[in-house]
């Protein structure tokens, strides 16, 4: 009995590791989520641009800055919970932006892992059972 129970307590451990260590990377479209009225009272007064989308001319260049934000991904669909971190990852680009005397932040692009992903269109995030996880790479500019 003792040996039976060990075993199912064993294998209880490694199914529930297992579960925890899912990490999977999607990518989700950015201008709907823009859209949206939650990115609409989360978000700041500072332009955002991604990728290699086009700006008007810049008085002045901070350089580039990475934020990597992780929020509860528990009882949430990927999508649900990979919007809201990037929401928090984006208004912490904005932050950084005002903070720094900047008033915009161009070249945004993913980072997750340390991993390049540029795109205009899209954003990468790494979804777990527990965490779901946005890092983004962007350069503060004063247009």
């Amino acid at each position: 009995m003792k040996l039976m129970t060990s075993l199912l307590l064993a294998t209880s451990l490694l199914t529930v590791s297992a579960v925890e260590a899912r990490d999977d990377i999607g990518k989700y479209p950015i201008q709907p989520l823009l859209e949206t009225s939650k990115a609409k009272s989360a978000l700041l007064d500072v332009p955002l641009y991604f990728a290699d989308q086009s700006y008007g001319s810049e008085s002045s260049k901070y350089g580039e800055v990475i934020t990597n934000k992780k929020t509860n991904a528990f009882n949430k669909s990927d999508r649900e919970a990979c919007e809201w971190v990037m929401l928090s990852a984006l208004k912490a680009l904005q932050e950084r932006a005002i903070k720094e005397g900047m008033n915009a932040v161009v070249n945004i692009q993913s980072y997750y892992k340390k991993r390049k992903f540029v795109s205009s269109t899209e954003y990468e995030c790494g979804a777990g059972t527990i965490i779901a996880g946005v890092a983004l790479k962007g350069t503060l500019v004063k247009l």
